[in-house]
């Protein structure tokens, strides 16, 4: 019995943020939850990120799942790029190309904490409180974050504010700080109400 190969089909979609294009493929992409590459050097472990950063105009390559959200330079408009891009990544693939090495990827948790700073959370310190903030995240805005090709990562919770980061086409994004007040925060103190008084993102 012939076993045919399903063909490689990426397709381009715009994210909220003007500067971040996402490409979906058919594939998945990456086991893991997601990794973030900001330049050549962290691209190392994704040989399909590094040869993305061979482009002038890419600033910022965010793979999760089976989509790649990338960041560009204002150089260049998405316009004129788009499908340049998306027929290099259907290539890539196509050929067997390695999109992340997992073995690879530092993982965040293991990051050892500088004097005074607080370690990254792991799963036995999160108190009740947290354990409830991050099934919320995870239940119902990391689905839409993903959608517009971003994530959000819970960074801690004290005095009632929720920090956390954003990742892909969320950082930087125009209409993030929207997304945390509107969309995150109304969320959290629906279900939580009197635990949340503000959510932050701590890398802006």
């Amino acid at each position: 019995m012939e076993i045919k190969r399903v063909p490689v089909n990426i397709y381009a979609e715009m994210t909220p943020n003007p500067k971040v294009m996402k490409f979906v493929s058919n594939k998945l992409l990456l086991q893991t939850d997601s990794a973030e590459f900001r330049n050549i050097e962290e691209a190392k472990p994704s040989p399909l990120a590094t040869k993305l950063f061979h482009f002038p105009f890419v600033k910022n390559v965010f793979i999760s799942g089976n989509y790649i959200a990338i960041a560009k330079f204002d150089v260049v408009e998405w316009d004129d790029v788009a499908q340049e891009v998306r027929v290099f990544i259907t290539e890539f693939l196509t050929e067997g190309g390695v999109p992340v090495h997992e073995d690879q990827l530092k993982p965040t948790q293991e990051e050892k904490p500088e004097e005074g700073e607080d370690p990254m959370l792991n799963s036995e310190d999160i108190g009740e409180v947290e354990a409830r903030i991050v099934d919320i995240l995870e239940e119902y805005i990391k689905p839409a974050v993903a959608q517009d090709g971003g994530n959000i990562a819970f960074m801690g919770y004290k005095d009632k504010v929720v920090e956390v980061q954003l990742q892909g086409a969320c950082s930087g994004c125009p209409s993030s700080t929207m997304t945390l007040k509107n969309g995150i925060l109304s969320i959290l103190q629906k279900m939580l109400p009197t635990l949340v008084d503000d959510v932050v993102a701590v890398n802006g």
